[in-house]
């Protein structure tokens, strides 16, 4: 019952049953549960684990990510050192950032989290069941279970403003 795409590339996996690979997704030493949805061009990278019915969308990358039982990242994200609990929703242009430069940091995300589009998670870093994280944050600590974090600056203004490029036209 797997239903795969053309230009599929699965190495060194297991896939469960009913598990949809659409096309150019490339899944490299990973495990597939039952009822998932990988690509269009997914990269599942090695010590990638899946429960049942979860959904991976397009231009997704995952490495050594471990998602529960019906979370999703639909979209445009990178989770690696990852472990993302069940019913989670990773927002388009999530980024876990797993690399300090010397050493990987794991990211956590609880049951039913909502990480809101183009966050960007600093590992090491817990976010909390059920809590929310704000479009376009920063986090870098700690998010307790059903809180809302929001890690940016404020939105300011700055009327009549020229670009460089601008005024040296206005001076010719």
């Amino acid at each position: 019952g797997v239903s795969v795409g053309p230009g599929v590339v699965v190495e060194d996996s297991v896939i469960g049953h009913s598990v949809q690979i659409k096309p150019h997704t490339v899944i490299e030493g990973a495990v597939i549960a039952e009822a998932c949805q990988l690509g269009p061009f997914a990269r599942i990278r090695p010590g990638s684990n899946f429960a049942s019915g979860v959904k991976i969308g397009n231009f997704v990358e995952t490495k050594k990510a471990s998602l529960g039982q019906g979370a999703k990242a639909s979209h445009l994200s990178y989770l690696g050192d990852a472990t993302i609990g069940s019913e989670a929703n990773i927002g388009a242009g999530t980024v876990t950032c797993n690399y300090d430069g010397v050493d990987k940091h794991q990211t956590i995300i609880g049951k039913g989290a909502f990480i809101g589009t183009n966050s960007t998670l600093v590992a090491p870093l817990e976010i909390g069941d059920d809590a929310f994280v704000a479009a376009g944050s920063t986090v870098t600590s700690t998010v307790e279970p059903e809180s809302l974090a929001v890690g940016r600056a404020r939105q300011r203004t700055i009327s009549k403003w020229l670009s460089p490029m601008r005024r040296k036209k206005n001076q010719e």
